[in-house]
């Protein structure tokens, strides 16, 4: 039987869709899944991945078998491979011991070849083979000699992956304007764009400090609520618009997406409060 659920890879790693079987999950559980080349680890952060990628995942891949020649199909999306035993997660301990050390000496690297680069997280992969670091940059990086020297001390495959300010507050986490943990490293599993239409969209005032969030873009729950606003707002005047009422004419100087009402004055003076459907 196929299950597909959503597994965070690693602590920082992207999102990840994998075959979970007939093993019983839940959210927040230690999964060892198979990646890339060997065995990583990941966390179960969704336990339902939704009736398209269900169907991605019984999409094969037609490969040839070298015993005899002949094509077998391969499913797209892997296996986890077991839920985390308690030697595993001892080593994810480990491993994330490690990655400081591993920090520290990419650090001292980079200084050493003056690269243009701040390094943000490192991690190991489960079984030890690979080393991600991730790092920012205002531009493009020539780091092939860093990353010999990387492979050198620690022997082992090396992966230096760029990445942005958005991306940099996901690790680091912290909490919104709104006092709430941050959307992008509590929930949300992709960055979407956002765009400064969708503030307009919600009556927001266009002040950056006000829309933007802790790492100076647009903020992220502008683009899952956009929506939601179209659809409550479909029908309502906009505010400074002028409209007919039953008591006379007036001008829009209120808006409740929420309520689906208006508050008008009227051109005697008197304000008024108009419902919609």
């Amino acid at each position: 039987m196929e299950k597909i659920i959503c597994v965070r890879l690693r602590d920082t790693g992207q999102n990840f869709h994998y075959n979970a079987g007939d093993l019983v999950l839940k959210e927040g559980d230690y999964v060892i899944v198979e990646h890339d080349r060997g065995l990583d680890y990941g966390q179960v952060v969704c336990m339902r991945a939704g009736e398209n990628l269900v169907k991605e995942n019984q999409i094969k891949e037609r490969e040839l078998n070298p015993k005899d020649g002949k094509e077998k199909e391969k499913p797209l999306v892997k296996k986890i491979v077991r839920l985390a035993k308690e030697g595993d997660l001892k080593q994810i301990e480990e491993n994330r011991a490690k990655s400081k050390e591993a920090f520290n000496t990419c650090s001292k690297k980079i200084d050493e070849h003056k690269l243009e680069m701040k390094l943000v997280q490192a991690e190991y992969s489960f079984d030890r083979s690979k080393i991600v670091f991730y790092f920012t940059s205002g531009g493009r990086v020539d780091f092939r000699e860093l990353v010999k020297d990387l492979a050198k001390i620690f022997k082992a495959r090396i992966e230096l992956r760029q990445i942005g300010v958005r991306d940099e507050t996901k690790f680091f986490g912290g909490y919104g304007p709104c006092g709430r943990e941050l959307c992008c490293s509590k929930f949300l599993t992709d960055f979407e764009p956002v765009t400064i239409k969708m503030a307009k969209e919600e009556g927001l005032p266009l002040n950056p400090p006000k829309i933007s969030g802790i790492c100076g873009r647009l903020m992220c729950c502008l683009n899952y609520e956009y929506e939601n606003y179209k659809v409550l707002s479909k029908g309502l005047p906009r505010e400074g618009e002028r409209i007919a009422v039953k008591d006379g004419k007036g001008k829009v100087i209120g808006v409740n997406v929420f309520k689906r009402s208006v508050t008008v004055e009227l051109e005697n003076g008197v304000i008024t409060e108009i419902k919609y459907k």
